[in-house]
């Protein structure tokens, strides 16, 4: 009977650790953003496939538009292992590493081509920051070019002194703080009912935010499509759950988001075009600043981007260097 019972210890030993290896590892991704976003599509999807190739050894459940943590809370929560991965939007983080803010200044790239050389030239920098705070980097995505809302119509620099403005990072402050207008802190869950109650009355953000927050419905009745910077969303791992993971579950993580990272930057394209016109279609006048208007703009980018490169240090301006 003794014997007995010792075989059948053993055996319920090894099929609890059957059990355990095949249930594999479980992820809960923090998304900011609302599940209809594309970040937060592209997001999901990326989860999905990770999930389905990796057989078993690796789930990623994704939680989006703040319902694990709030947009301001992921970086922390992933860095303390609270959540095993995240997606935070790059520039918000100018006070854990400047080489993070580098997406966000203004005019240093305006197009496309401009944004993927200055990610690439900034990539091995924001990689080694990151892994110096045990995290590891997947993947990056661009916003939309970023347009200039209001309430009001803007036609000069006059236009804009005392403007009730919508910041969200050091950035924006500091433009707001260039051009005259009046910043105030906002979250992007909040900018409806910042705009509704009269908190602010235009922001810097995407033709995609704008359409999806149907920023029309709040007062809001021009965008000036100024394509002042082209900011990033960046997923994130913390590192001691990614060393849980054996070396062919990490390749088949990296392989995912490079496909998720290419994806993104299509998708944040198609949207550059799509979501103005949605603007337009919901009766939302969409045109260019004026010629005073933009050499104002690009005067507070030179401004902003010289301050930037001497805050970062020497690892700033080897990116813009190498950008350059």
């Amino acid at each position: 009977m003794k014997l007995l019972n010792k075989i059948l210890v053993v055996l319920f030993a090894i099929l609890l650790n059957t059990n355990l290896a095949l249930s594999g590892e479980k992820w809960d991704m923090a998304l900011a953003y609302g599940a209809g976003n594309f970040h937060s599509a592209n997001a999901t999807e990326f989860a999905k496939n990770v999930s389905e190739n990796s057989g078993g050894k690796l789930t990623i459940v994704t939680h989006p538009g703040g319902s694990l943590y709030k947009g301001g809370e992921i970086f922390r929560a992933v860095r303390t292992g609270q959540a095993q991965i995240g997606e935070r939007f790059m520039s918000a983080l100018g006070k854990e590493d400047p080489l993070l803010e580098v997406d966000s200044q203004p005019f240093l790239a305006t197009s496309y081509d401009d944004a993927m050389n200055l990610y690439q030239a900034s990539k091995p920098e924001i990689v080694k920051g990151l892994d110096s705070k045990g995290l590891v980097f997947l993947y990056a995505v661009p916003w939309p070019a970023q347009g200039l809302y209001s309430k009001k119509e803007i036609n000069s620099v006059a236009d804009l002194k005392g403007l009730k403005f919508r910041a969200y990072n050091s950035a924006t402050i500091r433009i707001a703080e260039l051009t005259g207008m009046a910043p105030t802190k906002i979250e992007a869950a909040e900018i409806s009912q910042a705009f509704s109650t009269g908190a602010v009355e235009s922001m810097i953000t995407s033709p995609t935010t704008g359409k999806n927050k149907k920023i029309w419905e709040n007062g809001v009745k021009y965008f000036y499509d100024i394509a002042a910077w082209f900011p990033k969303n960046m997923v994130i791992v913390n590192k001691d759950a990614w060393n849980k993971l054996d070396s062919k579950t990490q390749k088949i993580v990296m392989q995912e988001a490079s496909k998720a990272e290419k994806k993104g930057w299509a998708l944040s394209k198609r949207g550059n075009k799509d979501d103005k016109k949605a603007l337009a279609d919901a009766g939302m006048k969409v045109g260019k600043v004026n010629a005073e208007l933009k050499k104002h703009f690009e005067g507070v980018g030179a401004t902003m981007s010289k301050e930037w490169a001497d805050r970062a240090g020497s690892r700033g301006q080897g990116v813009l260097a190498a950008y350059k």
